[in-house]
């Protein structure tokens, strides 16, 4: 199978928050962000896989400044790191007040998408080929947050069995 660069998958979607998107107070619902992030990275991830793609998990997102109801949010998506099935694709999240100009970065966020075949089966994912040094350290921290995913899963499955053991 070829590989696909970073960039042919890469995905920006903007969108101007409305007042459907907020509370009373005029802040955009965390929630929201949160749909958009997962939507931006899914187009990254079926760009590369070719394929349909569900969210696996979401690692760390993190919001520093809040995001009001007239704001255009920029979402920047990337794949960082691909394995047989699975994809990690970085969020970026940024608001422009497009009266002043000034830009916020809101958010970051990692998520991984696990590509399916038309059964809803796990299929394989083409290679992803590095252009440049900043996608290359991105692959290599992708991987180790693969790695910490991996240990926090074996921890959790040996909790499940003590708890099921416990409950019998």
């Amino acid at each position: 199978m070829e590989g696909r660069k970073v960039g042919d998958s890469s995905t920006i979607l903007s969108q101007v928050m409305q007042p459907q998107d907020a509370n009373i107070a005029g802040n955009v619902h965390g929630g929201v962000i949160m749909k958009l992030i997962d939507n931006a990275a899914g187009v990254a991830c079926v760009k590369h896989a070719k394929t349909n793609v569900v969210t696996a998990s979401i690692d760390r997102l993190s919001f520093h400044h809040p995001v009001f109801v007239g704001d255009l949010m920029t979402l920047r998506a990337s794949l960082n790191m691909v394995g047989k099935s699975s994809m990690e694709v970085g969020v970026r999240v940024e608001t422009e007040n497009v009266l002043t100009g000034i830009t916020k970065h809101i958010a970051s966020a990692y998520l991984t998408f696990v590509a399916l075949d038309a059964h809803g089966k796990p299929t394989t994912v083409p290679p992803l080929v590095f252009s440049t040094n900043e996608e290359k350290r991105r692959n290599e921290e992708a991987n180790d947050r693969r790695r910490i995913r991996v240990l926090e899963r074996i921890k959790e499955e040996e909790h499940q069995k003590i708890q099921t053991a416990t409950n019998s």
